[in-house]
């Protein structure tokens, strides 16, 4: 196995809930040395207990970091931060706005004394600038202030929330990318740098469709459930089959062309109502009429087979069991699955990030709170067992 790409870099990961652990997660995956810094009660979700939807979240984005504890509200827990930061490569965090500035551990306290220092941070709004600046969020949050809801649900409908927390992830990846990027400035340069990432920055991109239907059309188009933003596709939707659903969607001319000869019916093409994609879009009730007419005579696994024979781009809806043991996913070694002390045996995550001839490092297990505290501290700030005591009993550790 070939060195991974952040090897040598050691990181103080102050992730919280999904959008920072993730970013660590990738980092470690990547090869960095990721060291969770926890209060001494344990990070929002080790502390929702020892059973929870929250246990396997915690276990999927922290595995391969080492964990210590810090109360960063003390003044003996600022200082031992401060004599780590000078150590390491990067800190960062998902805290809300100002909450390592009032304690005289942000960006500038921190990188004052280590100018090769990166410090990352991802909020809702971003700190940099801005009236939302000073603003609680989260996924929920972001995902209706961002726009995102109000083109989400069905016609007539309220706005729905997506079920996956898609905001906190994609401002994790930035957040990942936004340090990635850094390091590599900081060999150009040698100076480090403050990373400012924007929740709303990053979803504002996913709406990409949906824009350019309210531009086109001069206003915000109906919600339009499974269908295209803009109703501008046609066939764009999921149809039932015998088993389940199955989501098609055909955005050439020679997709549908495809798709009519999959279905058997290869004189459709020719149909003056189906045509064109304007034609299609015209008469997107009877196209979807069409389909799932067609769609409802198969199983989903029929229907797959015989679109990825034609060329069709289409998938089967699969519910969680499904995806948590998808052939693919298993094959391609992106998910393992692995014994969980309370859950049993779950599907845990390898690193998206992937390099030719370059193998993502194991899995491990999340190590208990507190675990590598005594040994990180005697790394990077020089605690002995004297002082450790000290500090323990000063609740600063």
């Amino acid at each position: 196995m070939k060195t991974q790409p952040l090897d040598g870099v050691t990181v103080l990961d102050f992730g919280q809930v999904y959008n920072g652990p993730y970013c660590g997660f990738l980092l470690a995956q990547a090869g960095a040395r990721v060291i969770k810094v926890e209060s001494l009660m344990g990070e929002t979700l080790r502390a929702r207990g020892a059973k929870s939807a929250a246990s396997y979240a915690f276990a999927l984005l922290n595995t391969n970091k080492e964990c210590i504890t810090l109360n960063i509200k003390t003044d003996a827990g600022q200082t031992l931060l401060k004599r780590m930061a000078a150590e390491v490569d990067v800190v960062f965090e998902n805290f809300a706005p100002g909450t390592m500035d009032k304690y005289g551990i942000g960006a500038v306290d921190l990188r004052a004394l280590n100018p090769r220092l990166i410090y990352a941070s991802s909020t809702g709004y971003g700190v940099a600038a801005g009236p939302y600046r000073d603003y609680l969020g989260m996924d929920i949050t972001l995902q209706a202030i961002a726009g995102v809801m109000s083109i989400t649900g069905e016609d007539g409908g309220p706005p729905l929330k997506t079920a996956a927390a898609f905001a906190d992830f994609i401002a994790g990846t930035h957040l990942y990318a936004g340090i990635v990027s850094a390091l590599f400035a900081r060999e150009q340069s040698g100076a480090g740098a403050t990373v400012d990432i924007s929740m709303q920055d990053c979803v504002f991109p996913t709406l990409a469709t949906a824009m350019g239907s309210y531009y086109v059309a001069g206003e915000q188009m109906p919600r339009a459930g499974n269908r295209h933003p803009g109703r501008a596709l046609a066939p764009y939707n999921v149809y039932e089959a015998t088993d389940g659903h199955v989501a098609i969607i055909c955005i050439r001319e020679g997709h549908w062309r495809k798709l009519c000869l999959a279905m058997g019916t290869p004189e459709l093409a020719e149909d003056e109502r189906f045509v064109t994609t304007a034609d299609r879009a015209a008469h997107i009730d009877e196209v979807d009429e069409i389909v799932g007419a067609w769609t409802r005579r198969h199983t989903r696994a029929e229907i797959f087979a015989t679109a990825q024979a034609h060329g069709v781009i289409c998938a089967p809806v699969q519910n969680l069991d499904e995806v948590a043991h998808d052939p693919h996913l298993l094959a391609r070694g992106s998910v393992e699955m692995r014994a969980h002390p309370q859950l049993g045996e779950i599907a845990q995550l390898h690193t998206p990030l992937r390099f030719r001839d370059i193998d993502p490092p194991s899995l491990t297990d999340v190590p208990a709170l507190g675990h590598d505290t005594a040994r990180v501290l005697a790394e990077l700030a020089g605690v002995d067992d004297a002082e450790l005591e000290r500090l323990r009993r000063a609740d600063a550790v």
